[in-house]
């Protein structure tokens, strides 16, 4: 897996850790702060293991902690917006009015600023080569004058402050998310410890796949948001703007950049269950043996005046006003933002985030034969529609039906006692108050169906917001955590839980709870009925699944093969905490337009793939006779 969010990169379980911070081992405490430090560039660590400060002062890593350590809190997971339009800069807007001229209204203008199409009372004189002087008759004149608006909504998931992954790589003018994407993807190939180029050449490399995408484009200003607004900016549009902008960008970019893919390409776009869909394609593939490694993910850059906007319009944000009401206060502080979002408690509205999370799937055969990390597994992911709606928004019946079929499933998988006393629910959550009500009846519904008590219930966007189509990217990466530590991350901004959210069967803590999970339910609920829960099973159930399957013999030459394998993930997660990230970007290199190919009717040779296509497909549909 890999990944980066507000609560910091994906791999070696930093963002997990940074939101169990508390309950962590001092040395592991350190070692979470050392690394956010020099993701965050307020340090920098040598090769030998020295330190430098952000002034390239040599320090111990100890000292380095102390120093940064408050910084490093303040500036990862839910805070204040962080660009200058949002504070006191101000947004930048134009208002309408209508002037009315009692006298004519005389002005100079550059000759290229002057429109083409002019009102047919406007005069034109011409003072030189570049200047003209236009004289406006009295009257009305409409126009639109600049100003800046005050930011109604001020929190945020941000990504730590000072890490830009468009600095990894050479990304000329790359929307935010695509940028994300790219260092997603490049330390997830450095988290499995496996050199990507040997593992696609043991491979047809129709057998590989990448289904990823996010949940609205890019719109910023480097993707359909400088697009959309270009004409009445004033700006010009660019060749990037458009192709960059498609939602399924992500898969293209990993495709031609990243991982040099020709096979299986796609993203499924469902809102905030985006991450969801797509894992259930790449899931689907290989369990239909179409094929044997599918990259699978979501890049999502959301913090933007325009979207920021159109989400507090629809009232599913936490403004500012909102945050003041529920607290009865004057004035918000820094600590009053970080607050923000506050699943399954008082709540007002859900806090806009941004995270790209990207996971390697691989077939069970495969993964035993080159030695892989087993983080864990995805049996099953259940999709279902909500029905009948008043608002195409509003939450329906379909997440009873994921959640009650994943509980089925697991039950039928693992046991009866597993799944009411060795599971665990990662919600959705967002803090809204409809979420709080409707989500939480879901959960104590299904639970008393199967006779579950005090089910735990994790709310990670309470640290990392609502990352939109990456949100469950955002959970599974903590489920991975919570099998790796032993750890549920607790719902620190719950002071107490709503009297309306229905929680007789539920176990809602604000505190990290110790817990032994078998399985964890990934569930989204997005947008226009959006619905999916996804099965995760802990590496420990994994296995003894694979020695039921394969038998103790090949997993035990799995566990000598994977010695190696973690060895390279180790260092690759021992440069990264020093900031040594490496973008795995490869523009221009080995391109092919065809006439390189050799073609025949069985295979297709492609230069620089170790293996052919085949051309051989299964036809379960029967033969006509010529």
């Amino acid at each position: 897996m890999g990944g980066v969010n507000p609560a910091g990169r994906t791999s070696g379980h930093q963002a997990f850790r940074r939101t169990v911070l508390d309950a962590l081992s001092e040395d592991d405490q350190a070692r979470t702060l050392l690394g956010l430090a020099a993701m965050m560039r307020l340090a920098s660590g040598q090769e030998d293991g020295s330190w430098k400060d952000a002034m390239g002062q040599p320090l111990d890593a100890a000292s380095i902690v102390a120093q940064t350590r408050q910084q490093v809190l303040d500036h990862t997971l839910i805070r204040r917006i962080e660009d200058p339009r949002f504070n006191d800069e101000g947004l930048p807007a134009n208002r309408r009015a209508s002037l009315a001229l009692d006298s004519p209204l005389i002005f100079r203008i550059r000759r290229r600023q002057l429109p083409d199409d002019l009102p047919p009372t406007w005069q034109v004189r011409e003072l030189d080569r570049h200047t003209l002087e236009v004289t406006v008759p009295a009257g009305h004149m409409d126009v639109m004058l600049p100003e800046t608006r005050q930011a109604q909504v001020r929190a945020a998931g941000q990504l730590p402050s000072g890490f830009e992954p468009s600095t990894l790589y050479r990304s000329v003018h790359h929307p935010r998310g695509l940028s994300m994407a790219i260092f997603a993807a490049s330390d997830c190939l450095g988290d499995s410890g496996l050199s990507w180029d040997s593992l696609r050449d043991r491979l047809d490399p129709d057998a590989v796949a990448v289904y990823a995408g996010n949940s609205i484009g890019q719109l910023d200003d480097e993707g359909w948001g400088g697009l959309l607004k270009s004409f009445v900016s004033g700006n010009r549009a660019t060749s990037k703007q458009m192709p960059l902008g498609y939602g399924q960008m992500p898969a293209d970019f990993l495709n031609a950049y990243v991982l040099g893919s020709v096979g299986g390409t796609g993203a499924a776009l469902g809102a905030c269950a985006s991450f969801l869909y797509n894992l259930r394609l790449g899931v689907d593939d290989i369990q239909a043996g179409r094929r044997r490694v599918v990259m699978v993910g979501t890049a999502d850059a959301p913090v933007t005046p325009e979207i920021i906007e159109g989400f507090r319009a629809m009232g599913a944000l936490a403004d500012d006003d909102s945050l003041k009401a529920l607290d009865a206060l004057e004035l918000l502080t820094d600590a009053d933002y970080q607050r923000a979002c506050r699943p399954f408690a008082r709540n007002c509205g859900f806090t806009i985030a941004e995270s790209s999370q990207f996971v390697m799937l691989m077939d069970d055969s495969l993964a035993l034969e080159v030695g892989a990390e087993i983080l864990g597994s995805v049996p099953a992911v259940f999709v279902n529609a909500d029905g009948w709606k008043r608002s195409i928004s509003a939450p329906g019946i379909g997440n009873y039906i994921t959640l009650g079929k994943a509980a089925a499933f697991v039950r039928d998988m693992l046991g009866e006692r597993a799944l009411r006393e060795r599971t665990f629910l990662h919600a959705h959550g967002t803090s809204t108050p409809k979420n709080r009500v409707t989500e939480s009846h879901v959960f104590d519904l299904v639970a008393r169906a199967y006779g579950i008590h005090d089910w735990p219930v994790v709310a990670v966007k309470a640290y990392v917001g609502h990352s939109q189509g990456s949100a469950a990217g955002d959970q599974m990466a903590s489920a991975l955590g919570s099998f790796a530590h032993g750890l549920l991350p607790g719902i620190a901004t719950l002071d107490a839980v709503a009297d309306d959210v229905h929680a007789e069967h539920l176990r809602l803590s604000r505190d990290p709870l110790r817990f032994a999970a078998d399985a964890a339910f990934i569930n989204a609920k997005g947008f226009g009925g959006n619905n999916a829960t996804g099965v995760v099973l802990s590496p420990g159930v994994t296995e003894r699944l694979l020695v039921q399957r394969h038998g103790e013999t090949a997993v035990a030459a799995w566990q000598a093969r994977r010695e190696a394998t973690r060895e390279a993930a180790a260092d690759y997660r021992r440069r990264a905490d020093l900031g040594r990230f490496q973008a795995r970007y490869r523009f221009g290199e080995g391109v092919l337009e065809g006439p390189e190919l050799e073609v025949s009717d069985t295979c297709i040779r492609i230069p620089g793939y170790a293996r052919p296509v085949s051309l051989a497909v299964d036809n379960p549909f029967g033969r006509l006779e010529d």
